[in-house]
């Protein structure tokens, strides 16, 4: 079970924008995130919900999407996501969040992925102009922004040749990904 969420949990970027995620299916999400390890479980983590349309298209503007797609802007009108997770770091509780960002994020995709839903960790934000669209207090440093609906695209595990980590697109618009083989990855079995 736990395997075939893992491998269905892809960063995916187009979906279905006509299928709508409500809030309470983010407020379970969070809720997985709530209840996962934290470091020093200071929980300094916070998050920001948005399923509004017209918020989201704020959201959507301050976002880059796919760094090795050079040609693609990302999503269209119509492939958009329906919701947002910002995740944001309360200075007031820890000057440092550790891993937790990694832990919560994990379990809130893959608490997407069970519902239907996919999603997208996008770093790549312009953090002043999304701080300013959340008035967001000084205390909160904005993390990472969860870009989440149903996937409109098929992605691909492949086996990473000479040691190429960059994911493409074919002419069916088939997102692949390279991965590096467990023999690669596992340095010494004892």
């Amino acid at each position: 079970m736990i395997k075939e969420l893992i491998l269905r949990n892809r960063s995916y970027r187009r979906f279905y924008h006509s299928e709508k995620i409500g809030l309470n299916n983010l407020r379970e999400w969070v809720d997985l995130a709530r209840n996962s390890a934290s470091g020093r479980n200071a929980q300094s983590l916070k998050y920001l919900l948005s399923t509004d349309e017209s918020f989201n298209a704020l959201i959507f503007e301050q976002l880059a999407w796919a760094g090795y797609l050079t040609e693609w802007s990302g999503p269209e009108e119509g492939e958009r996501p329906a919701a947002y997770i910002v995740m944001v770091h309360d200075t007031s509780i820890s000057t440092n969040y550790f891993c937790d960002d990694g832990i919560a994020t994990q379990s809130i995709l893959l608490g997407a992925t069970e519902a239907g839903f996919g999603g997208c960790i996008i770093y790549s934000v312009n953090r002043k102009n999304l701080r300013e669209i959340l008035d967001l207090p000084g205390q909160f440093e904005i993390v990472q922004v969860l870009a989440l609906g149903k996937p409109k695209e098929e992605v691909v595990l492949e086996e990473m040749i000479h040691g190429d980590v960059k994911y493409w697109r074919d002419a069916n618009q088939v997102h692949h990904v390279p991965k590096r083989s467990l023999e690669e990855i596992i340095l010494r079995q004892i």
